[in-house]
C-alpha cells in the first residue's frame, strides 16, 4: 500500500503542530519520522490515525484521497498504531484485548465469547509473523517488551498494512529493542510498511530505508540512513550539537550520603535489594548501573522516602530512612523520578503548577492557608525560559506536553530548590538529542558546584559520561565499584553477575575463549568514546574521584561505530498527549 499526506497543516491555539507537511511511504519500507521532542511527528500520525482532524491537506491511499474522521477509518484503510502508551485493558488477556471490539460469540447475538477461536486466531497470527505470546497470560503479568508485541499483533489482526509505532523504544530494555527490531523487519520483509517515529539516531541508523526529519512543525530534510550522526543531530535539532559531557578536574569532598546494610523489598514482598552499603562524596556523580529489574528502582524508592526499608542512609548525618517523602523533600533532596507520568507529574495540573507542587505550603509560593497564584505562575514563566520547555505558556497543562518537555518540567522542579542531594533515576528517558544535551548540562552543574549526585540508568554510555563511579547491581546487591573508565567488556560482565576478577581474565583470553554475556546486557561491540581512545584505568579507592575526561555522549558513540543490525537504546517512557506529544 502506497501512502501520501500532502499539504498537512494542525495548529492548536497559536502553535502549529504541523505546517504543510508532505510525507510518502512507500509498500514494504521502514520510513523514519526523526525530529526533536514536539516537533510535531506523533501529531502528524495522529492525523493519520483518525485521532486528530488536520485543519488543511489530504491523505491519499494508494491514489485515492480518504478522509479520516476515526481510527476505525484508518483501521479499514489498512493503517494499524501502537501507541507509546498501550491501549490495552491489564485484567484482561492477551486473546481477550485482540478481540475486544471485534468478538465472534458463540450462541447468537446474546451468546458469550468464543475464546476457543480467539486464542487460535491469536496463534495463528503470532505465528505468521513470528511473534510469540501466550494467549492465556493477563497483559497485566507480561512484560513491557511482550505488552507491545500485543499491541503490534492486534495491529496485525486488522489487516494493517501500514503500521506506525510511536517511539516503540521508550519503554524497552536492550534486549527488547534488538527484538522489535527483528519484528520490523520480518513485517518488511512481508511487504507491509512501518512508519518508524523517534528521536534516538542510533536507531534510525540501524533499521531506517528512509528518513524525514521534521523541526518545529516543517518537514526540514529527507536523509540516507548512512547519513553522520552529527549532521542528523544538526539537522534534528536545527544547531550544533555538543556530544561529549565536559568534567573538569576536582577532588572528592566529604562523605555526603552513607548508605550502610539497606535491604528492600519489593511489591511482592521480594528482597530487591539485599544489604547494600556505598558512600557518596560532595562534588560526585555516582551512577547505578545495572540491568533493569536488579533493585535500582527500589534502591531510590527507599532513599527518597517512596518505600519502607531496612538499614540506614543519612544525608550529612540525618536519617532519610524511615522519613516521608515530604520530610526528604526538606532535607534537601532533590528527586527526578524515573517514571514522570506516574510519580512526576499530575497531567492536568498546569506546568507552574506542577513546578509548585512539593513547595506550594512554602513561600514563595504559598501557606498552610493559601497559594500565592502570582509567585506561582511567575516561576512557571521562569523555568519555561531557563529550560527551554516548548509551550504556550506557563499555563499550559502538562499532559499536553511531549514527553521531552515534561522531562524538561521534572528536572526544573528537582532543580530550582538547589537541592543537597539530586537523586536522578533514568533521567534523560524519550528525551532527544538536544534535550539530553541540556540535562546532561545541568547535572555536571551541580557537581561542579559540590552537591553529591546518584544517578541510576539502563543506559551504559550516559552512566559512564556522567559518572565518577559506577556502582554495579545485580540480583539487589552492588557487585562491585569502579572508576568511569571501565571498559565496557568489564562492566557487562559485572551486570551478568559476573566479579572484577572474572572481567579482567576475560578481557586478557583471546576472543574464542570469552565468556558469553546474557543479551540483555550491553554488548562489548559498542564501546563508548572512552574505551576507544583511552586504556582502562586502575581501578581506584571508592573514595576517590577518578581524573575527569572529556566523556562521549551515547549519540557521539554512535558516530564512532559503524551502522549495524541493532544498537539497543532504551529510554524510558514517554510523550501521550493527543496535541503536542512528539
Amino acid at each position: 500500500m502506497r501512502l501520501e499526506l500532502r499539504g498537512i497543516t494542525k495548529t492548536f491555539g497559536s502553535v502549529a503542530a504541523n505546517s504543510a507537511i508532505d510525507l510518502t511511504v512507500e509498500p514494504g519500507e521502514i520510513h523514519c519520522l526523526l525530529g526533536e521532542n514536539g516537533a510535531g511527528k506523533s501529531t502528524l500520525m495522529n492525523i493519520l490515525y483518525g485521532l486528530l482532524s488536520p485543519d488543511s491537506g489530504e491523505i491519499v491511499v494508494d491514489g485515492e484521497v480518504r478522509e479520516f474522521t476515526s481510527p476505525g477509518d484508518a483501521i479499514r484503510a489498512g493503517i494499524g498504531m501502537v501507541h507509546q502508551h498501550f491501549m490495552l485493558v491489564p485484567v484482561f488477556t492477551v486473546a481477550e484485548n485482540l478481540v475486544l471490539g471485534h468478538e465472534e460469540s458463540r450462541g447468537g447475538v446474546l451468546g458469550w465469547l468464543d475464546r476457543r477461536k480467539a486464542r487460535q486466531d491469536v496463534v495463528e497470527v503470532s505465528a505468521r509473523y513470528g511473534l510469540p505470546v501466550d494467549p492465556d497470560a493477563l497483559v497485566e503479568d507480561l512484560p513491557v517488551g511482550v505488552q507491545q508485541r500485543v499491541e503490534i499483533i492486534k495491529a496485525l489482526m486488522r489487516d494493517a498494512q501500514v503500521l506506525i509505532l510511536d517511539e516503540p523504544t521508550a519503554v524497552l530494555t536492550p534486549q527488547e529493542t534488538e527484538e522489535l527490531f527483528t519484528v520490523m523487519r520480518g513485517l518488511k520483509a512481508a511487504g507491509k510498511s512501518v512508519v518508524f517515529i523517534t528521536h534516538k539516531l542510533r536507531e534510525v541508523r540501524a533499521v531506517a530505508d528512509r528518513i524525514t526529519v521534521i523541526r518545529r512543525g516543517k518537514v526540514v530534510g529527507q536523509a540516507d540512513p548512512k547519513t553522520g550522526v552529527r549532521e542528523l543531530a544538526s539537522l534534528m535539532v536545527g544547531r550544533d550539537v555538543r556530544l561529549v559531557v565536559e568534567k573538569e578536574p576536582r577532588e572528592p569532598g566529604a562523605v555526603a550520603l552513607s548508605v550502610r546494610g539497606l535491604s528492600v523489598r519489593d511489591d511482592r514482598g521480594q528482597l530487591a535489594v539485599d544489604d547494600v552499603s556505598f558512600d557518596l562524596h560532595a562534588g560526585e556523580v555516582l551512577g547505578i548501573a545495572g540491568v533493569q529489574g536488579n533493585g535500582q528502582t527500589e534502591l531510590v524508592e527507599a532513599i527518597t522516602g517512596l518505600r519502607p526499608a531496612q538499614g540506614s542512609a543519612e544525608l550529612s548525618g540525618r536519617q532519610l530512612i524511615g522519613a516521608s517523602p515530604r520530610t526528604v523533600l526538606r532535607m534537601g533532596v532533590g528527586h527526578i523520578p524515573e517514571d514522570r507520568q506516574h510519580d512526576g507529574l499530575v497531567p492536568d495540573f498546569s506546568i507552574a503548577e506542577n513546578l509548585a507542587l512539593d513547595e506550594a505550603d512554602r513561600a514563595p509560593f504559598g501557606n498552610m492557608l493559601m497559594l500565592d497564584l502570582d509567585a506561582i505562575a511567575k516561576n512557571g514563566a521562569d523555568r519555561l525560559a531557563e529550560f527551554d520547555i516548548r509551550a504556550e505558556s506557563a499555563q499550559t497543562p502538562a499532559a499536553a506536553l511531549s514527553g521531552g518537555n515534561q522531562q524538561k518540567v521534572v528536572v526544573a522542579r528537582a532543580l530550582q530548590r538547589d537541592p543537597a542531594l539530586l537523586v536522578a533515576s533514568q533521567p534523560t528517558r524519550g528525551v532527544d538529542v538536544g534535550a539530553m544535551e541540556f540535562i546532561h548540562k545541568r547535572i555536571i552543574e551541580q557537581r561542579d558546584a559540590g552537591k553529591p549526585v546518584l544517578i541510576v540508568s539502563t543506559e551504559l554510555d550516559e552512566i559512564t559520561a556522567l559518572s565518577d563511579r559506577i556502582a554495579v547491581m545485580y540480583r539487589g546487591k552492588i557487585v562491585d565499584i569502579v572508576p568511569s573508565d571501565t571498559s565496557n567488556e568489564e562492566l557487562g560482565l559485572l551486570m551478568a553477575g559476573g566479579g572484577a576478577e572474572d572481567a579482567a581474565a576475560d578481557e586478557a583470553a583471546p576472543v574464542s575463549d570469552a565468556v558469553p554475556v546474557s543479551d540483555a546486557v550491553p554488548s562489548a561491540a559498542e564501546p563508548t568514546e572512552t574505551a576507544e581512545t583511552a586504556e582502562p584505568a586502575a581501578a581506584e579507592p571508592a573514595d576517590t574521584v577518578p581524573a575527569p575526561r572529556a566523556a562521549e555522549s551515547p549519540v557521539a558513540e554512535a558516530e564512532a561505530e559503524p551502522v549495524r543490525d541493532a544498537t539497543p537504546e532504551e529510554a524510558p517512557a514517554e510523550e501521550s498527549s493527543e496535541t503536542a506529544d512528539e
